[in-house]
């Protein structure tokens, strides 16, 4: 999926609508493979799921009525930016589908006792830019404030616009969105990640 970071907002319902068919073939992939679609077997994406970029997801928190889903999702890694210890279902779901997890603790502040850690979310972006790890899903609880900082920061490196890193992050956000965040994705500094090597096709003009 190209995404054009100068005409974000024109490109937003259609980039939604890429999205969401994505998430439909491959359902119905599955489902045309014999795969039984009964009460239980529904497929149910987390919360605030949504595709970032080819092989990058976004959500909140997934609990085992995702798992189904993320199944479909071939993940290779998942990105955890909260502190607490990763539920045990959770750690079984990984490893039964040799998905690699890498926790970057970043407690989830209130305004206006906020500190995102620079670093982390430096480190954090060098497993999102390493097509290794891919697929990758993102996650933090609701998938609005660390994971739309960490998904901010992504596409400062993509050269998008301000404004337009900032409707993406409020579209997730909505009332809760936070002036701190955007002040933080603002000032981040991505000149020392620009040497890694970017896969995708809105990271060069």
């Amino acid at each position: 999926m190209k995404l054009d970071h100068n005409n974000y907002d024109d490109d937003d319902d259609d980039n939604d609508d890429e999205a969401h068919k994505m998430c439909l073939a491959i359902i119905d992939r599955d489902v045309s493979n014999g795969d039984d679609c009964n009460g239980e077997d529904l497929f149910s994406p987390p919360l605030n799921f949504a595709m970032v970029d080819n092989g990058i997801f976004r959500s909140g928190f997934p609990d085992s009525a995702n798992f189904s889903f993320l199944q479909t999702l071939g993940l290779r890694s998942i990105i955890c930016l909260c502190p607490e210890p990763y539920p045990e279902a959770n750690m079984e779901f990984l490893k039964s589908n040799g998905i690699k997890l890498f926790q970057f603790g970043i407690e989830g502040y209130k305004e206006p006792f906020v500190n995102i850690p620079q670093d982390t979310i430096r480190e954090a972006l060098k497993v999102v830019l390493d097509v290794r790890n891919h697929p990758v899903l993102i996650h933090c609880k609701r998938g609005k404030h660390r994971t739309g900082c960490l998904v901010g920061c992504f596409r400062k490196l993509q050269r998008w616009c301000l404004t337009s890193v900032f409707d993406e992050y409020q579209r997730f956000a909505a009332a809760k969105a936070r002036v701190t965040d955007q002040r933080f994705m603002e000032l981040f500094d991505v000149s020392s990640l620009k040497h890694l090597p970017m896969s995708f096709s809105c990271s060069r003009r």
